[in-house]
């Protein structure tokens, strides 16, 4: 379990005991994966985004910890989004000249930043899901890093009540705005493909309504189609044998359950950040901005 704001890997045992694994204060630590054996890998970043130090790092059982790959040297040098255009689509110079100052760019392409966020593990190959580089990498053994898959651009159009919201011109008012994927799950799937949760980029409040969403990744070729979406902050996922997906909604308060694409049910829990399915049993964190906590749920 990552105490993501602490900068702790703990380890939570069947009786509710927890121990420390690694403690890195001033460190984030977010995706954890663990091997039978003990071994855990999991991602550490600090430092601002545009100039991170993000890694993916391993923790053996004997309490040793090593670096395994360079996630930021690796956005920092190929920069995968970079194709990706971002901002306002065919806005006017003139509506252009009426948009905040905090807006910035009206439109731009893939920048350098990095936040390895999650983490599964694959054969020979541990994936990583870049929140910050907006796409999903995997890492051998070695160390060798390539780019799995660069999800895509999340489109919105502005309502008279975001560009209200926002502080926007009213001639921004039903352009369409290409926010960024925000990667911030991958599962490996019964059938091969890889199952990831995103945000949609820029504002979660009500202003652009729950636009979350899960998509699958074909890791061979990089295809992305999106399977659901509507999601209120879909922060993490969780595949069941039945090929149900768990989608935490942090601010839903939620776990959405979602089944050929549409949301058929929900449970309730506070502020769920993370979900995993495991012989029979769902295990989620949640109260996660006040007094976290690990619980079970039979689905």
């Amino acid at each position: 379990m990552a105490q993501d704001f602490s900068g702790v890997l703990s380890r939570v045992s069947k009786k509710g005991g927890v121990t420390d694994l690694v403690t890195a204060p001033g460190t984030e630590i977010a995706g954890v994966a663990a091997l039978g054996n003990g071994t855990v890998f999991y991602t550490t970043s600090y430092g601002s985004e545009e100039a991170p130090t993000a890694l993916l790092r391993r923790a053996l059982p004997n309490g040793r910890t090593s670096t395994v790959a360079d996630i930021g040297a690796y956005e920092a040098a190929v920069n995968p989004d970079q194709g990706n255009t971002y901002g306002f689509v065919g806005i006017s110079p003139a509506c252009t000249a009426q948009l905040p100052a905090e807006i910035g760019r009206p439109s731009y392409s893939g920048i350098i930043e990095s936040h390895p966020y999650a983490v599964a593990l694959a054969p020979g190959a541990v994936l990583v899901a870049d929140a910050a580089g907006n796409d999903i990498l995997r890492v051998r053994a070695d160390g060798t890093i390539s780019t799995v898959a660069v999800l895509p651009p999340q489109p919105t159009v502005v309502t008279a009540d975001a560009a209200d919201a926002l502080g926007l011109p009213d001639c921004a008012i039903g352009l369409t705005y290409n926010f960024e994927p925000v990667p911030t799950d991958v599962e490996v799937g019964r059938d091969g493909q890889l199952y990831v949760s995103l945000l949609p980029g820029g504002p979660e409040d009500p202003s652009f309504g729950a636009r979350g969403s899960v998509y699958a990744v074909n890791p061979q070729t990089g295809a992305t189609h999106q399977i659901a979406t509507g999601f209120a902050g879909a922060t993490n996922l969780a595949l069941g044998p039945d090929g149900t997906i768990y989608v935490a909604e942090l601010f839903a308060d939620e776990i959405a359950v979602v089944q050929g694409g549409s949301t058929v049910d929900t449970i309730p829990v506070p502020q769920p950040a993370a979900v995993e399915y495991a012989r029979g049993r769902l295990y989620a964190s949640t109260n996660v901005f006040g007094n976290g906590a690990v619980v079970t749920i039979s689905p």
